[in-house]
C-alpha cells in the first residue's frame, strides 16, 4: 500500500509537472512561428528525459505519447491543478502531524467554506501560504519521507 501511494503521489506530482512544462515549451515556442509535428515529439521527449531521469529508457514511438492527452487541446494548463492539489493535502498532513489542538476545527471550517473563498484565506488558519516556497517544501517533505520509509522497508 505504502509503494502504491507513493507511486501516486509521485505520479501527480512529477507527471503533472511535467505535463505543464511541455505545454509551456510548446506555447512559448509556437509564438516564434508554426511548430512541426517532429518538433512537438522532440519537446515532448526533453521534457520527459528531465523530469524522469537518465534511469529511464523510452522507445521512439513514446515520442508520440503526447498526442493521446486531450486535455493539451481542450483544456490547456489545467494540470497545474493536480500538483498544486496534492501538495495542499500534504502540507495540510505536515500541520495535522505537528499540531497540538485545534486542527480538526480548522479543518472542518475550510471545509464548510467550500468554494467560497480563495485558497489563500482557506490556508492561513494552517498558517500555510502557497506563495510561499516552504508550503511546497513541507508538502514534498511528506512525499520523501514516505518514500523514505519505503526504503527502509525495502
Amino acid at each position: 500500500m505504502l509503494a502504491g501511494k507513493v507511486e501516486d503521489m509521485l505520479n501527480t506530482v512529477v507527471r503533472q509537472i511535467a505535463f505543464y512544462e511541455f505545454e509551456t515549451r510548446v506555447h512559448t515556442e509556437r509564438r516564434q512561428g508554426e511548430l512541426s509535428a517532429d518538433r512537438i515529439c522532440d519537446i515532448w521527449m526533453d521534457i520527459q528525459a528531465e523530469s524522469l531521469g537518465p534511469a529511464i529508457r523510452f522507445h521512439n514511438e513514446y515520442k508520440y505519447f503526447w498526442t493521446y492527452i486531450p486535455h493539451f487541446i481542450h483544456s490547456p494548463f489545467y494540470v497545474y491543478a493536480y500538483a498544486f492539489g496534492d501538495c495542499l493535502v500534504n502540507s495540510l498532513y505536515a500541520v495535522y502531524e505537528n499540531a497540538n489542538e485545534g486542527f480538526a476545527e480548522r479543518y472542518l471550517d475550510m471545509l464548510r467554506a467550500g468554494g467560497t473563498l480563495h485558497h489563500k484565506e482557506l490556508l492561513a488558519p494552517f498558517g500555510l501560504n502557497a506563495s510561499d516556497p516552504k508550503f511546497w517544501s513541507k508538502g514534498l517533505g511528506v512525499v520523501s519521507g514516505l518514500i523514505d520509509e519505503l526504503e527502509a522497508i525495502g
